[in-house]
């Protein structure tokens, strides 16, 4: 069932809230929205306009949560507190990681050691975090003392829709079928090659890595797959599941962030018939490599965050 404005303006004010306060919150809005509508309504209202007017009358969801938790917006001033807050946000999720990536490609080019790239690469995400949150910061202070009128004003279009909880079939069957294609391309990838070089086949894993190794991967996949079962027959994600999720992906991305930094996971007649032939320099093979494992970290890293991301949506919907 979709979602109705109301639904989707409570539940983004109560996950803004401590646990304790979320199902009172819940409770009390839902009584005082629906009293709202129906004042308005009984006065010939459309029930549709009346509700957006009532929550448009509330404000944005995230100034009334901080009214509940009784915390206070002054860190520049309530004007400017929450899109400051926002600008910043994106900024810390996008700057810093771009500058790692920047940096260790730089450092890969330059032929410098696993050790130079990782140091130097944190190094300047921590520096680009300490930069970006000061400019950002010092920008919307000489907002501030200067009045100039913001430019981000809310309205009830901006309220995000109901999230998902990853449980429906949808999900399952997706999460399968994914897992399905690409255990299919490993075996295919083994006994038949899934690049073609004048006229033959050729594999691009490794053969020394079968069976162990692979079998590990195949295993990691599995696992993968009865996570998504389990949640689907559950109902839901919790924090039992999202901890298991947790220890898989962090060990599917170890082995193979393992096997690339140790030259193992790329077969050597596809790196030469594939990079080596065609000129590629050792340069060149080293930023595949590290492209390779930030988008194995990133991916890794993202299946984290989701799973964790909906079991608190699954806590705080009760």
């Amino acid at each position: 069932m979709t979602a109705t404005l109301t639904d989707r303006y409570i539940t983004a004010t109560v996950r803004r809230l401590p646990q304790q306060l979320q199902t009172e919150v819940r409770d009390e809005l839902q009584t005082s929205i629906a009293d709202a509508i129906d004042a308005r309504a009984e006065q010939g209202e459309p029930l549709e306009q009346a509700e957006r007017a009532v929550l448009t009358d509330l404000g944005d969801p995230a100034a009334l949560a901080a009214g509940y938790a009784d915390r206070p917006l002054h860190l520049i001033g309530p004007k400017y507190y929450l899109f400051w807050w926002r600008v910043l946000t994106l900024l810390l999720a996008t700057v810093p990681a771009c500058a790692f990536v920047g940096v260790a490609i730089g450092k890969a080019v330059a032929g410098e050691g696993i050790g130079a790239m990782i140091g130097e690469g944190i190094a300047t995400a921590l520096s680009a975090i300490v930069h970006v949150s000061f400019w950002t910061t010092l920008v919307f202070v000489i907002l501030e003392r200067t009045g100039s009128e913001s430019t981000s004003k809310w309205d009830v279009d901006q309220l995000p829709q109901e999230p998902g909880r990853g449980a429906g079939r949808g999900d399952l069957i997706g999460s399968l079928v994914m897992l399905a294609i690409f255990a299919a391309a490993l075996l295919w990838d083994r006994f038949r090659g899934v690049t073609v070089v004048d006229g033959e086949a050729i594999s691009v894993i490794d053969h020394a890595l079968w069976p162990w190794w692979m079998s590990v991967v195949l295993v990691l996949m599995l696992a993968e797959g009865a996570i998504a079962i389990a949640v689907y027959a559950r109902g839901s994600w919790s924090t039992g599941l999202a901890v298991i999720n947790t220890a898989v992906a962090l060990c599917t991305a170890s082995l193979f962030l393992t096997l690339l930094g140790r030259g193992m996971l790329f077969a050597p007649e596809f790196v030469h018939a594939v990079f080596a032939r065609n000129g590629v320099d050792s340069g060149a093979l080293a930023v595949l490599a590290v492209l390779t494992g930030v988008a194995v970290a990133g991916i890794a890293a993202w299946d984290i965050i989701d799973g964790w991301m909906k079991a608190r949506r699954t806590a705080i919907a009760g």
